[in-house]
């Protein structure tokens, strides 16, 4: 095999993720166009890469408008994973040590590329619900377990990985980057943070990372409270979940 063959071939791969990212980001299917538009690929290669996906069943066809969508063939490969993957066991059995502690939401929270996303979550144990999409993406400054999991980088790497509109926060203003490094450097010395959520008016985010044995956060664990409750209890809640967090990085380094 050629160089030019193997780095047409690493090409075709990256486009092919796009076009899974994308359709995971919009949420519903999408014909081969509107794919190509979205992710500014050449008509001809999404045209041939869906069909090879397709015939892999990682896509599947929807309707009769030659609409496509992520495939089934994705949720037993996530299954396969799930299997070998001792953090999302872990963090299963910690969340629902969490909820029965505080009985608040509780999620496990991970990087995803150059977003934020919440991989799992178990929902409180209340009358309303506060919840978040599973899977969706959020911008990492919008988020308390952001500052945890960024701690391990230099100032230069942080500003490198976040897109500057990521700086945007839901109500129009910009969070300023000295403040926001100045609190990564602040929650990993404290292993710990948390904050009103910029995301909506009534809840308070608490985060705590889950460390390799290297002292890098692969992952955090939260809970999300109402800002009346989160006030009450507050040091209640910072020590449950310091103390999951701390105990599920005990089991899945073992």
């Amino acid at each position: 095999m050629t160089e030019d063959t193997i780095k047409r071939r690493a090409r075709g791969l990256d486009r092919a993720f796009d076009i899974l990212d994308f359709l995971k980001e919009i949420g519903q299917p999408l014909r081969p166009n509107d794919i190509a538009s979205g992710i500014g690929s050449p008509k001809s290669t999404v045209y041939e890469l869906v069909a090879s996906l397709l015939e892999r069943r990682i896509l599947e066809p929807v309707g009769k408008d030659g609409h496509v969508y992520l495939g089934r063939q994705l949720y037993f490969l996530g299954q396969a994973h799930l299997r070998h993957f001792d953090l999302s066991r872990e963090a299963d059995q910690a969340l629902q040590e969490i909820v029965s502690q505080t009985r608040e939401t509780a999620q496990m929270c991970l990087l995803n590329g150059r977003k934020y996303t919440v991989a799992l979550m178990k929902e409180g144990e209340r009358h309303f619900r506060i919840s978040s999409d599973i899977g969706e993406n959020a911008p990492i400054p919008w988020t308390a377990s952001g500052r945890l999991l960024l701690a391990h980088l230099s100032d230069q790497q942080i500003v490198d990985l976040i897109d500057p509109d990521d700086f945007i926060l839901p109500d129009g203003e910009r969070l300023p980057v000295e403040q926001f490094l100045k609190e990564i450097r602040q929650a990993g010395i404290d292993g710990f943070f948390s904050f009103d959520s910029v995301a909506d008016t009534f809840t308070h985010c608490f985060a705590a990372p889950v460390k390799d044995p290297g002292g890098v956060a692969i992952a955090t664990l939260c809970i999300v409270a109402p800002r009346a409750d989160a006030k009450n209890n507050y040091a209640d809640y910072r020590r449950v979940l310091i103390e999951s967090a701390n105990n599920l990085a005990r089991r899945i380094n073992e």
